[in-house]
């Protein structure tokens, strides 16, 4: 028989991610981050490899990302609307944990299990942040792909890539409802 927990369902069938342009002071501190990650690393991660690592980003740092956005950006020759548009993701962040994948070798578990675990860690930081009370929004963008700004900006070893960017803070607005799957449409039961 089914223990349910009915708080935690009715949770995750009303979360809604904040866009982050709408998130401001304050952020959460070491002290109100630290379950929020510690929650996120209880993701499934199939031969406890721990194939992710966290990059909490404060102020300054976001800033100086913002810098290298502009930078690389540039000499990618892209666009001056999708530079300035990942500028303003860094420039106007206060807090942003980064969620780092960082495969380990193993026999066992193939390279996409452990990619599939990094994206299990960023909705579930996401989902702890918003559970927390923050206003949180799981973001990627051109400069999460970008080998040369995941090196420079953060550090990233060779092998080592962006899963995702997570951004936290106080919530200025709540985001209008928006549609949801059919999940009669996208669902398939086999029986037979």
């Amino acid at each position: 028989m089914p223990n349910p927990n009915p708080d935690a369902m009715a949770f995750l069938l009303t979360r809604r991610s904040r866009p982050a342009k709408t998130l401001r002071l304050p952020v959460p501190d070491a002290a109100a981050l630290a379950p929020i990650i510690q929650a996120a690393a209880r993701t499934p991660d199939h031969g406890k490899l721990e194939p992710w690592r966290f990059i909490v980003m404060t102020r300054n740092p976001l800033l100086r990302l913002a810098g290298l956005c502009e930078k690389r950006g540039s000499q990618l020759n892209l666009d001056p609307d999708k530079i300035a548009k990942m500028h303003s993701q860094f420039a106007q962040a206060h807090l942003a944990v980064c969620v780092v994948e960082s495969p380990k070798p193993s026999e066992k578990i193939p390279p996409i299990e452990q990619t599939y675990s990094a994206g299990a860690v960023c909705l579930a930081l996401l989902n702890a942040a918003l559970a927390a009370g923050w206003g949180a929004n799981w973001l990627s963008g051109w400069a999460s792909h970008d080998r040369e700004f995941a090196q420079q900006g953060l550090g990233l070893a060779a092998h080592e890539r962006i899963a995702g960017l997570i951004h936290i803070g106080t919530e200025t607005s709540i985001p209008p409802e928006r549609p949801r799957p059919d999940i009669d449409a996208i669902t398939t039961w086999m029986t037979k």
